[in-house]
């Protein structure tokens, strides 16, 4: 790693961390606002591909972040720490301007808390699931950041109740999709057929995911395929090395005969071209709710994971189109029950339910509505006014 994370004169300096490819998303989209509002901005810390494409110095690859679970967590943990403790030591040298902690919380929380310290204004922007779980985090939440940006609309009377100033920003994902997208436009752009049936697999952004997961998702597809043996089956995957991951799976699984089509990147198109989404739990979700997809959520920890995290859980469901709605708007297939034939049975009930369907569908356009603003534009105004900038 180079000495200096900044190396312009006079420019406004904002450091970020983002943790997995959700973050990227929210990253580049901030990056282009604040940019907007502030010409002579330089950016560095830890981003992902689109934010590098703006520019951003990313010290390490963001995929070393994208680590699930407790399990997980604890075998990577060393270099995790080396990797936060470097960075915390540069940042404190360069003394950004700002510093925005892009979701990752169990990462950004400390990091944020001693950047702090040490007179650095801190952002977290994307409120950890407190309302979920774990409602005390709100009390470390507020004593490691100056700000928190929340998508969600229930989340700042939270943060008040705490002291803590909090700023509803509306989720930019509900500005950036149509209310009513076109599927059949979709699949001309896609090169699919008009009226055979389009399943979507999105077995996960991280490479922990996947191996739980995309061995599920193929075999329910074998199954489904029984039944639809006209069927498409596309799998957007976010990088590189996941792409090659499931290419393994695949030949681990013997599944190259499947008619599956791997998109890099392009999981939006991926969802809208289809009648129905398999999904594994995870910001993903939101996104398949606010295209209008019929959906089925499932997940799979380790063993130690699970017992450890599903005490802590205060909700009946963990699926984001759930938990916003208050209710079970999409069936969730979860651990002992994410077996590739319930997989494949709720798929296809979904996709020969019309009523089912059309119900679900307006449950998404009511949560769509609830989440529109002007993010990137909110969140940007935020952090300047953090940064101590007129502009904002």
């Amino acid at each position: 790693m180079s000495d200096s994370l900044f190396k312009r004169k006079g420019a406004l300096k904002v450091a970020m961390v983002v943790g997995e490819a959700s973050g990227d998303v929210l990253g580049a989209h901030l990056m282009d606002a604040l940019q907007a509002r502030h010409g002579d901005i330089e950016f560095a810390g830890i981003g992902g591909p689109r934010m590098e494409a703006r520019g951003f110095h990313s010290v390490v690859p963001q995929e070393k972040l994208a680590v699930r679970g407790y399990a997980e967590v604890l075998r990577c943990l060393p270099e995790l720490l080396r990797i936060r403790r470097d960075l915390r030591e540069r940042l404190k040298a360069a003394k950004p301007d700002v510093f925005i902690g892009v979701d990752a919380p169990d990462f950004n929380l400390a990091l944020e808390a001693a950047l702090k310290k040490s007179g650095i204004a801190t952002v977290h922007y994307v409120s950890p699931s407190v309302w979920a779980w774990r409602l005390e985090r709100i009390y470390k939440i507020g004593r490691a950041v100056n700000r928190v940006l929340c998508l969600f609309p229930m989340e700042p009377a939270l943060y008040d109740k705490a002291g803590v100033k909090a700023d509803f920003v509306g989720h930019p994902l509900a500005s950036e999709i149509p209310m009513v997208p076109d599927q059949l436009a979709m699949r001309e752009q896609l090169g699919l057929p008009r009226q055979a049936p389009v399943f979507t697999l999105m077995p996960g952004s991280r490479k922990s995911e996947l191996e739980f997961m995309a061995p599920l998702y193929i075999e329910a597809a074998r199954i489904l395929l029984r039944d639809y043996p006209d069927a498409t089956f596309l799998v957007p995957l976010a990088t590189r090395a996941t792409m090659d991951l499931f290419d393994r799976l695949l030949t681990r699984h013997k599944a190259w005969d499947l008619p599956l089509r791997k998109l890099f990147g392009h999981a939006q198109m991926a969802m809208i071209a289809s009648d129905v989404v398999l999904v594994t739990s995870g910001t993903a979700t939101l996104e398949v709710a606010l295209t209008k997809r019929p959906m089925v959520i499932s997940y799979k920890l380790s063993w130690l994971t699970y017992q450890l995290v599903k005490r802590k859980i205060k909700l009946p469901y963990v699926g984001l189109p759930n938990i916003l709605c208050g209710r079970f708007v999409v069936p969730e297939l979860l651990q002992k029950e994410a077996t590739a034939e319930k997989l494949a049975a709720e798929v296809k009930r979904l996709y020969v339910d019309q009523d089912a369907r059309v119900e679900m569908v307006q449950a998404f356009t009511d949560l769509h509505q609830s989440l529109l603003a002007d993010t990137a534009s909110l969140a940007a105004s935020a952090v300047l006014q953090e940064a101590g900038c007129r502009t904002a």
